[in-house]
């Protein structure tokens, strides 16, 4: 039995019972009403697709559609496309709603209100896309051979064909949000990387001033795969290509290499840096090394200044003995050393005399020290000999008569 105080007017429980029968009723007020204005003020930077809160009202025929810029409103008949509407303001009749008339069996001048889903599509881009490759992409470089590269970057879509959206993608979904496509966009741009790179012929070390380029040819190729969706790539852009650190080590040694001009300047400049690397570690054969090092760049040195190039020793191991440079060789305009004369020393009464020029010789031979069996001596001979035996004193000996025979 209902207690007498529960539904007494002023009660807790007669209150709500009030609340939630004003409630009811205002909710069945909304559904009896027919839907006049059909519009959408996007509020969002991410719907793509907004389906028109109906609320199981019917839309009055006459009503009036609003259509913004960069929206495209689709009307929907019992899951069969209808008429696509661009943007302007439109009133429902019949001879605005072909497709939907036709599926209604709507006769001419046709005035009751109607059921259909209304959906309102974006057209305008959206910027804020970011892809990048989790894995590397292997490309194959005419320089480097296999190499792994990594990309990153930022693109652009936006809806050209509403109709293809909605029957592909969006199907029945109220509000179909930019992060519901972007993954599917980011795996089909990772696919595209590889043969995009591959196709496009660039060495590896052109591809960052190439970028720009191949921006463009992935933003053609993703647009024609994605035509069945509706959907375009404007614009791609590549932010970044990057290799492993072992490729971006030979990058580097291949730029100092177009530095020093050729490999025999590019083994000094090794040897060069090896000499701090040296000096850093004295207590580990760092001063034999240090050593090896410098000599081998001196001997490059010289050799440079002589105009000639030997193979040196690697920079780690120092030489036993390193050979002598070799001495600079004169200019071509400068004239060489004046030659020294010989010194000849005379033994005369069994005494060592001298030394003495050609000239000072010519003074012996007219004292008479001088003779044709005079012993002689100079740098180079092995033994002493008499001078007539010595071709270079022909000349001075040439007015000295010969010894007198024995007297029989």
């Amino acid at each position: 039995m209902r207690s007498p105080t529960r539904d007494r007017p002023g009660s807790e429980s007669f209150r709500k019972r009030e609340e939630w029968g004003v409630v009811v009723g205002l909710m069945d007020r909304i559904r009896g009403e027919f839907i006049d204005i059909i519009e959408w003020t996007d509020d969002g930077r991410d719907t793509i697709v907004w389906r028109f809160p109906r609320y199981g009202n019917e839309i009055k025929m006459g009503a009036r559609l609003v259509v913004r810029e960069s929206q495209v409103a689709v009307f929907v008949n019992e899951g069969r496309l209808a008429d696509v509407y661009q943007p302007g303001t439109y009133t429902l009749s019949t001879q605005n709603m072909p497709v939907l008339s036709t599926l209604k069996g709507w006769k001419h001048g046709f005035e009751s209100p109607f059921k259909a889903e209304v959906y309102f599509v974006t057209t305008r881009q959206f910027t804020d896309f970011k892809w990048g490759t989790q894995n590397p992409v292997i490309l194959r470089d005419a320089e480097f051979g296999m190499v792994r590269v990594r990309a990153f970057g930022t693109f652009a879509a936006k809806v050209v064909d509403a109709a293809a959206l909605l029957r592909e993608l969006v199907g029945t979904d109220p509000q179909f949000r930019t992060e519901e496509v972007g993954e599917h966009l980011r795996q089909l741009i990772v696919s595209k990387l590889g043969s995009a790179l591959g196709s496009a012929g660039v060495p590896l070390l052109d591809l960052a001033a190439r970028q720009d380029g191949i921006g463009r040819q992935l933003a053609e190729a993703l647009t024609q795969e994605l035509t069945s969706t509706g959907i375009a790539i404007p614009r791609f852009y590549i932010e970044n290509i990057s290799v492993p650190p072992e490729v971006e080590a030979a990058i580097d040694t291949r730029s100092r290499m177009g530095i020093t001009g050729n490999l025999d300047d590019y083994a000094k400049l090794q040897a060069a840096d090896a000499i701090p690397l040296a000096a850093a570690n004295p207590g580990t054969g760092g001063d034999a090394l240090g050593l090896g090092v410098g000599m081998a760049l001196g001997q490059r040195v010289v050799q440079s200044m002589s105009g000639t190039t030997a193979p040196s020793a690697p920079a780690a191991q120092a030489p036993a003995q390193p050979a002598p440079a070799p001495a600079p060789a004169p200019a071509a305009d400068v004239p060489p050393p004046l030659p020294t004369a010989p010194r000849w020393f005379l033994a005369v009464a069994g005494q060592q005399q001298g030394p003495y020029d050609e000239s000072a010789l010519a003074g012996q031979v007219a004292a008479g020290n001088l003779t044709r069996a005079t012993l002689v001596w100079r740098s180079g001979q092995a033994a002493w000999q008499p001078a007539d035996q010595v071709p270079e004193l022909a000349a001075l000996l040439a007015d000295v008569p010969p010894p007198l025979p024995p007297q029989g």
